[in-house]
């Protein structure tokens, strides 16, 4: 691969990972709205599927984001993207938690208990997210590199769904108990929650099959990468 080729690899992984980095930060920003879909007339432990927070909606891109980065540029370069992701969390939490102290002006237009009404429990939300977060995306990547290798290569919508269900499932587990283990969600909701958030991401991952398919095969295409080929950034 020459020079400029590898150049512009590396500014498209650097915008993956920017595109990566919002979708996290967002999904912990807007946690505590939640709405309905109603595909199927079906309640599941007294709540109807799906109710599920907003926060939900920009998830399943960072897992196609670090599915695609790892069948292209290799394990490592996706678990160096999921560790930023966890600073650009913790970094936002700070400056959440600088915004709620200062007092706000009385011709301020959002006053102080609307602020902390909304971003207050952020800083719960994103310390039980980050660490279940954490460590469902390093099961999605060891997982995938798994099926990988043992496919050679081949059967990518097999390592992407296998991969992404089991680490969703962890995922929405720990985030779903550890807010009801705060106090941040009712305990009654855990069930309904978690079925509900589960299978809506599980939904989600197959529907975002064909388009990591269409992204392996522009990057394949671009570059002049075989199957199972990995491109090494400078």
């Amino acid at each position: 691969m020459t020079l400029k080729d590898k150049l512009t690899a590396q500014r498209i992984y650097f915008l993956l990972g920017g595109l990566f980095i919002t979708s996290l930060v967002v999904s912990n920003l807007i946690f505590q709205k939640f709405f309905y879909w109603y595909p199927f007339d079906v309640e599941i432990f007294g709540s109807k599927l799906f109710e599920i927070s907003v926060g939900i909606l920009p998830y399943p891109i960072t897992f196609l984001i670090t599915d695609l980065i790892s069948e292209i540029y290799g394990k490592k370069r996706a678990n160096d993207v999921v560790v930023v992701g966890i600073f650009a969390s913790i970094f936002s939490v700070i400056i959440i938690y600088v915004a709620d102290i200062v007092p706000a002006l009385t011709t301020s237009p959002i006053k102080d208990d609307v602020f902390s009404n909304v971003f207050g429990r952020t800083i719960l939300a994103v310390g039980a997210s980050m660490f279940a977060y954490l460590f469902a995306q390093f099961v999605d990547i060891r997982i995938y590199h798994f099926w990988k290798q043992l496919t050679k290569g081949k059967h990518l919508w097999l390592r992407n769904n296998f991969s992404t269900w089991l680490s969703q499932f962890v995922d929405t587990f720990s985030v779903v108990f550890l807010l009801c283990s705060f106090k941040v969600l009712p305990w009654s909701s855990f069930q309904g929650l978690l079925i509900s958030g589960f299978l809506f991401k599980v939904i989600v991952a197959a529907c975002d099959t064909p388009f990591l398919y269409l992204g392996v095969y522009l990057f394949r295409k671009r570059f002049n990468l075989k199957v199972n080929e990995e491109i090494d950034l400078l």
